[in-house]
């Protein structure tokens, strides 16, 4: 139990657009996995065995920021509220509070040919922080089994949402063996970006990727159904910042699970793409947050070639039931 009378965790927020914009880069599951600790909320979204996708929203997002953790009774490090909510409704709700996130604002944009990409990103003149309107959004998770709820309060306008909590499904996370990195590249995340969107009109199921150690060290092409198309970063430190390659190396992924990152290429500056030995690639992006802040997402994704067997198989299994 936490300390008698105070809740696990109470967090407030003067700002929910940075936590609005990480959240919204994981929003293709239907729940996510909450665990909260004393550095942070760990949110995870998690496609069975073959994508996962970790927003943490560091305590520094928050004003004010407390955890109380349930103590053990033999002494033993307490563990880390878990727990599972629709991470829809809770995006929802931060939407109420002050001003439109910069994801919502591209992604209006884009059905106004009149607004520029640079306009986009430019704080909205009716905001509450361009106005200067006080307001504050308090998380707060009060026992374990209890409801997350969100308040928010402008302009002496109260709204308290109580999400209900479900008993987590904590997912497997997907191993990456750090001490046997193939290749690590960083690069503008933009750049990633704009190749997959010169990918995308040839409709790909499977997106290749392959570094070499010589020219043009990563290559991305995907094929699908109207045909190929393929971006080789052939410029070396002009595109790519870092990149180290220990041998050559190419895997292929799911296209619509890559798909999945792509609000998180928009919103952050940089991103650091590793693979491992098995294959594993991992994608982490760096973001900056208001206030001189920094924030991470990660992503992880298995080869294709090693779930597309599941596939076959269950299609096997269905053939057989049809013919019984």
């Amino acid at each position: 139990m936490p300390t008698q009378g105070q809740p696990i965790l109470r967090a407030v927020a003067t700002s929910t657009r940075p936590l609005y914009q990480l959240l919204r880069c994981i929003n293709f599951a239907p729940t996510v996995h909450v665990q909260i600790t004393e550095d942070g909320i760990r949110f995870a979204a998690d496609v069975v065995r073959v994508m996962q996708g970790v927003a943490f929203l560091d305590s520094t997002l928050f004003t004010a920021y407390t955890v109380n953790l349930p103590q053990s009774e033999d002494g033993a490090p307490p563990e880390l509220p878990n727990f599972q909510i629709p991470l829809s409704a809770l995006l929802e709700v931060l939407q109420i509070f002050g001003a439109v996130d910069v994801a919502t604002r591209a992604q209006k944009a884009e059905q106004d040919a009149y607004r520029g990409n640079f306009r986009n990103y430019r704080t909205d003149a009716f905001s509450n922080q361009t106005l200067g309107i006080s307001g504050t959004c308090t998380l707060l998770y009060a026992e374990e089994g209890d409801a997350f709820k969100i308040t928010i309060e402008e302009t002496g306008v109260k709204t308290t949402a109580a999400l209900t909590t479900y008993v987590p499904e904590i997912p497997e996370q997907i191993p990456f063996d750090r001490d046997d990195l193939t290749f690590k590249i960083i690069m503008q995340s933009r750049s990633l970006l704009e190749c997959l969107a010169e990918i995308s009109p040839t409709a790909p199921v499977k997106l290749a990727v392959t570094t070499t150690k010589t020219s043009p060290y990563l290559a991305l092409s995907g094929t699908g159904d109207l045909g190929s198309a393929a971006v080789d970063f052939a410029r070396g430190k002009e595109l790519l910042e870092v990149f180290t390659i220990q041998e050559r190396w190419s895997q292929s992924y799911r296209f619509d699970f890559i798909k999945n990152s792509t609000e998180a290429m928009r919103i952050a500056n940089k991103v650091s793409l590793r693979g491992d030995g098995q294959g594993v690639l991992s994608l982490q992006f760096m973001v900056d947050v208001e206030g001189g802040k920094r924030s991470f997402l990660d992503f992880r994704f298995v080869p294709f070639t090693q779930h597309a067997g599941d596939d076959e198989e269950d299609e096997e299994a269905t053939n057989e039931n049809d013919d019984t």
